[in-house]
């Protein structure tokens, strides 16, 4: 068995003790969540952290809450009270569908919205069903805060584009349009409780017959999550039907870059990733219709 080195431990009253703390400690700092997807990496060295914040107390970031025409959602709401939201359910029901099949129900109970995204797996089951919902990102530091926008926030493999002295603290994300329809469809090994080989977010708009706006995301088809922008162009201001979404399936291979790894093969990906994302656009467009 393998023992965790030693290291710092922190526990802020605040978030304000936080910032200050995390602007003391910088690169050497990890924040605790969590812990799902951080512990498991200390404990097998991958990561050696000399400093661990442990903020997972912090309540004042934990609400799922509407102002104006936004939804935020607190850096340590986890997946279970997002899963369990009214608000959610009701308003961004693509996000409501992947957290119901992210992992078990202890992971859901511990793990959070934050802590999966500054994971940056390409395979977060929350960043696609985000990515077409158009979130926001907020972070602060001792120097302020700033507003992240998702598609900018995952740089590479378990990198995202927070600096050193930064904390994920909030995601904003608007309610899905009237006339919309969205859905989520996650490919394992598994039928459950496992890691994404492929995952597909969708989200439509219609006009009457034809498609006023398309967005559609993918995981673990790349080094990060994609939004596959030249797809969703063949879209919009058409009429739907199977023949035009078969068709634009076929343009998602273009937008992905996937490799062979234990889960899947790379050729794997790129068949089920269009198979996925027809099957993702025929459920927004026949949710539209409900």
């Amino acid at each position: 068995m393998k023992l965790i080195p030693p290291y710092r431990y922190l526990r802020p009253k605040n978030l304000q003790e936080a910032v200050e703390q995390l602007g003391r400690y910088g690169e050497e700092a990890k924040i605790l969540a969590g812990g799902t997807d951080l512990i498991p990496m200390i404990r097998d060295c991958l990561i050696t952290p000399k400093t661990m914040i442990d903020i997972s107390f912090l309540d004042e970031l934990r609400y799922i809450r509407e102002e104006g025409d936004m939804i935020k959602i607190g850096a340590l709401a986890t997946h279970s009270e997002i899963l369990k939201s009214p608000l959610i359910n009701g308003k961004t029901g693509v996000l409501a569908k992947a957290e119901k099949v992210l992992g078990a129900t202890q992971i859901r109970n511990r793990g959070t919205i934050g802590g999966n995204l500054c994971n940056a797996s390409p395979a977060a089951d929350t960043a696609p069903p985000l990515m077409v919902l158009n979130a926001k990102l907020k972070a602060i530091s001792v120097e302020g805060e700033r507003i992240i926008p998702i598609e900018e926030f995952f740089t590479g493999p378990r990198k995202n584009a927070l600096k050193p002295n930064e904390i994920l603290v909030e995601v904003q994300v608007s309610p899905e349009p009237e006339k919309s329809g969205s859905s989520f469809i996650k490919l394992g090994r598994r039928r459950a409780l496992t890691l994404s080989v492929v995952s597909t977010a969708a989200l439509i708009v219609m006009d009457g017959v034809k498609c006023r706006d398309a967005r559609i995301a993918l995981g673990a088809v790349a080094p990060t999550p994609v939004r596959a922008k030249e797809t969703e162009k063949l879209l919009i201001n058409k009429e739907l039907n199977g023949e035009v979404i078969s068709s634009a399936a076929e343009k998602v291979v273009e937008e992905i870059n996937p490799i062979t790894d234990v889960r899947g093969s790379a050729e794997y990906r790129r068949e089920m990733s269009k198979v996925l994302t027809k099957r993702c656009l025929l459920e927004a467009l026949e949710s539209v219709k409900r």
